[in-house]
């Protein structure tokens, strides 16, 4: 058992150092002068998650878990925890904090980076729970890479750095055809079982059993060709497609497009990572919406030259979360057994899906068919999010971890919703099928797609 805890030690530092090499990576797509800017009016400036990735790994493995005295306090405070509001009207932060100088904060960043090494040494030697602490850390890591990307996207285009990773072009051929596909009743396991995963968010347990009645959804993800023609159908301005606080939220800002795409000289552009693209190009690229508008768009679609009366919801809607488990990995009319992935019990790669940084941006729908799950669905893990009709609540058992007890049970306030799968900016680590990401229903600024289903 030594040898084996020996072996496997270097592997967990190893993944560690390649996640700060990218989040420094991502970083450097942020000029030092821009460092303190805020792209999304809802989340802190460039320069506080310089210093929140560092504090939180000190936080909870360094002086949380091994006892240690700290380099600089303050900065352990400062840059302890972000926000979330509902909205910008919601955020009031009194004094806005005096922010050390980058120099500063990337010494702090470096003392603790090396602290972690040595920890990192004999992380598999260690107790279970504080060997959860630490791949813990490593998981934080990554997910605050994507939330980065969030906001560097939202960067002017002359704010943004250039970068190794920008294709020369995107990939804007290779979508599969739309379609629908029909799947059977039967059972969805959500969740896992405390144990089997090297690694799990509290919200991932316990494991239990949904029956889910039949159902037809999308065997591709919504397109922006799709969501193009609701836009010009004035879906938007129809009343009744809205509930009653997605409408007074649209009117407020004057939202009449999703957020990724603007108009200029009459034409339609849609901004990626490193390219802003005639919207004409990338029709096949999934459309990235909030969940009210994938709400009303669905609604379009079941009545899309008829008026509904408010609040009402037509024959589509947005799939529940038993559902997209029941479409991504149950036991299919084929034959084909469960896997742990949809394609199967196969390694997450780039032959399966736009994910772990492979692309660096969209791809069209439907471009990985060997990702398809035993249904024939295209494109569950990968490309974008999927936005689910559930909120985001706790499953029976849930029990909060004891290092991080906020992280979870902060959010089940019936505000956020459960999201599945994964985006291009995903890294593979969180491509498990237990893993539950969440936002409120109006954030924007996600890399989430979405697709429809309608009763069986």
């Amino acid at each position: 058992m030594g040898v084996l805890r020996r072996s496997r030690a270097p592997r967990l530092l190893d993944r560690l150092q390649a996640a700060w090499c990218r989040s420094d990576e991502i970083f450097r797509l942020v000029p030092e002068d821009a460092l303190l800017e805020r792209p999304i009016s809802l989340r802190q400036p460039f320069l506080f998650y310089l210093g929140h990735l560092p504090a939180f790994a000190w936080n909870k493995v360094c002086r949380g878990t091994l006892g240690m005295s700290g380099f600089v306090p303050s900065f352990d405070l400062l840059f302890e925890r972000g926000i979330d509001p509902v909205d910008v009207e919601d955020y009031h932060p009194g004094t806005a904090p005096e922010w050390p100088p980058v120099a500063d904060v990337l010494r702090y960043r470096d003392r603790i980076r090396q602290a972690l090494e040595e920890a990192y040494l004999d992380a598999e030697s260690r107790p279970e729970a504080e060997r959860t602490v630490f791949e813990m850390v490593l998981e934080h890591e990554l997910m605050h890479q994507e939330t980065l990307l969030y906001m560097v996207q939202q960067l002017p285009r002359s704010r943004r750095a250039s970068s190794a990773h920008s294709p020369s072009a995107p990939r804007l051929r290779g979508a599969a055809a739309p379609g629908l596909v029909s799947i059977l009743r039967g059972t969805a396991t959500l969740g896992a079982v405390r144990g089997t995963l090297p690694y799990g968010w509290d919200n991932e347990f316990e494991a239990h059993t949904v029956d889910v009645p039949a159902f037809v959804i999308d065997a591709t993800p919504v397109r922006n060709g799709e969501y193009l023609a609701f836009v010009e159908a004035g879906g938007y301005r129809r009343r009744d497609l809205w509930s009653e606080e997605a409408w007074i939220w649209r009117e407020a800002r004057g939202i009449d497009h999703p957020s990724f795409w603007s108009r200029a000289d009459g034409h339609w552009r849609c901004r990626a990572l490193f390219h802003d693209l005639p919207l004409n190009d990338v029709l096949d690229w999934p459309a990235y919406v909030t969940w009210v508008e994938a709400q009303a768009f669905l609604a379009w679609r079941s009545y899309p030259g008829k008026s509904i009366h408010a609040g009402s919801r037509g024959a589509w809607r947005l799939p529940t979360e038993a559902e997209f488990h029941r479409a991504a990995y149950g036991s299919a009319q084929n034959g084909r057994a469960a896997g742990v992935q949809p394609w199967g019990d196969a390694a997450a790669t780039p032959r399966y899906g736009n994910f772990g940084f492979s692309e660096w941006g969209p791809t069209p729908v439907g471009a990985y068919p060997a990702g398809a799950s035993g249904w024939g669905v295209q494109d569950l893990v990968g490309n974008g999010w999927e936005w689910t009709g559930t909120p985001f609540a706790p499953f029976p058992g849930f029990v909060p971890h004891p290092a991080y007890p906020e992280y979870s049970r902060d959010f089940f306030d019936g505000r956020h919703y459960v999201m599945l799968g994964a985006s291009w900016a995903t890294d593979v680590a969180l491509i498990r099928r237990s893993f539950r990401n969440w936002f409120q229903a109006h954030y924007p600024y996600a890399f989430a797609k979405f697709r429809g289903v309608s009763p069986g």
